[in-house]
């Protein structure tokens, strides 16, 4: 699914359009500004408590009848992803006072300005003989009167949404300076049955919870994806042999290999930064070790010796260190050591056992599943172990996982009794947008993937 785009204004390809871009530069954008001076919706959000801001996403556009009914479509998925994200209040169309808001002319601001509308999205879209999707779009501060961003964009029909999720994208972008991750994936584990007779099967979606697919049909146990660099890559353990087997599966093609059997594994295993290696735990007695393994060679090194059970490690974003979770200090804790092993701190210091963390794209925070008596929590804290704050907590919560923007989480909560199971959810690191995330039945542990058009 390959994403063309370019800024908004160089259009065409022939000379004719060439021509046209040229009429349109000097007719229209001529009140344009393509890099206006700070705009005064930007939201800082580094701060704890953000309002979120009313934003309108007038009709978008279509060259034909087909075309405008599929380009509400695409409005809608703008609107949900932009409104998910809990930093914007995406208006309703009933309240707008100008119905023609297009893409080619210069907004009445005065209008938006009535209904309190501090940013304007205007757009059309259109579907191309050869199946390609046209869609273009600009950005408007409604209060400077000022155009934000506009670009337009070419994508494959196979994945309309995803025209939605890049525009909602760049919106998130422009407003808060920090990348979007709406244009993602997640993959988990849809679990089906009762509790005692699960059906686990391997499954990939759109971070909203459209365009489900599964990846195995269910007859074996699979467990754990993690996804890697890249968008359409996972690892994944499964027991279709018998034994716990770790397979490495291109999504995208179908393509899969076996890395490795680990009977002994602890934990499944994570990729390095730059892909080309694995890191997980093994156990040998009644100790278990961290190791790499060299996706190429197939080569492993071990990382720690301790008579303790050292598992769940991570890697920093640069690759230079790596957390992991120990008993060696007599409970379960949270530990940094450097990327070869070398000089393990420990970093968490509450009340509790602390488990599952897992290092921030952004390299600033890690997150982790934090057990009291009778709850289990989730929250992040700095590398050096200052800073801890608890995002949310539940009966069984566990599996934290970062958007590629290192703003939001997603984890997994277990609801008790019999008729129980595992739902998906997130939470942004305010904890105050927490949601559950649609799935077709129970869903365990997710993974979230780079952004797709990366």
């Amino acid at each position: 699914m390959n994403l063309a785009k370019n800024k908004f204004g160089e259009l065409p390809e022939t000379e004719m359009g060439k021509l046209f871009v040229l009429l349109f530069m000097l007719i229209v954008l001529a009140g344009f500004s393509v890099a206006p001076a700070r705009a005064q919706v930007e939201i800082d959000i580094t701060e704890g408590n953000v309002k979120a801001i009313p934003i309108a996403v007038a009709a978008f556009e279509g060259k034909s009848f087909d075309d405008q009914r599929f380009a509400q479509e695409v409005v809608q998925v703008i609107q949900a992803d932009l409104a998910g994200s809990g930093l914007f209040e995406p208006l309703d169309p009933l309240s707008f006072i100008d119905k023609g808001a297009s893409v080619l002319a210069v907004p009445k601001f005065s209008d938006w300005r009535i209904i309190k509308a501090q940013a304007l999205v205007v757009g059309q879209v259109e579907r191309l003989p050869d199946g390609r999707i046209k869609a273009q779009y600009r950005l408007w501060d409604v209060y400077s009167g000022k155009q934000l961003s506009g670009e337009q964009f070419f994508i494959a029909n196979d994945n309309w949404r995803r025209v939605g999720h890049v525009i909602a994208d760049t919106i998130y972008k422009r407003l808060t300076g920090e990348s979007g991750y709406f244009d993602t994936r997640i993959a988990f584990i849809d679990e089906t049955g009762t509790k005692k007779r699960r059906i686990k099967r391997l499954a990939v979606m759109d971070q909203d919870g459209h365009n489900m697919k599964y990846l195995t049909k269910g007859q074996h146990l699979v467990l754990t994806p993690r996804f890697g660099p890249r968008a359409n890559e996972i690892t994944f353990m499964s027991y279709e042999s018998g034994l716990p087997r770790v397979y490495l599966l291109n999504i995208e093609t179908g393509q899969k290999e076996v890395v490795g059997d680990f009977p002994t594994m602890t934990f499944a295993p994570r990729f390095s930064p730059n892909g080309q290696q694995i890191i997980m735990s093994l156990q040998q007695g009644a100790n278990a070790n961290i190791y790499t393994m060299d996706l190429r060679t197939r080569e492993t090194k071990r990382l720690t010796n301790s008579p303790s059970i050292d598992t769940a490690p991570s890697y920093a974003p640069d690759g230079k260190q790596i957390v992991f979770e120990s008993d060696r200090d007599g409970s379960k804790q949270l530990f940094v050591m450097n990327g070869d092993g070398t000089g393990a701190r420990r970093i968490s210091r509450g009340e509790g056992r602390y488990s599952t963390p897992v290092w921030s794209p952004r390299g600033d925070l890690i997150a982790f599943t934090k057990q009291v008596p009778g709850r289990f929590l989730i929250g992040v804290m700095r590398p050096d172990g200052t800073g801890e704050r608890i995002l949310t907590e539940g009966y069984h919560n566990e599996g934290p996982t970062w958007a590629p923007n290192g703003r939001v989480l997603m984890f997994f909560r277990e609801s008790p009794g019999e008729k129980g199971g595992a739902r998906i959810y997130s939470v942004d690191l305010t904890g105050y947008n927490e949601r559950r995330i649609r799935t077709p039945s129970w869903g365990s542990d997710p993974s979230w993937s780079p952004r797709v058009n990366k």
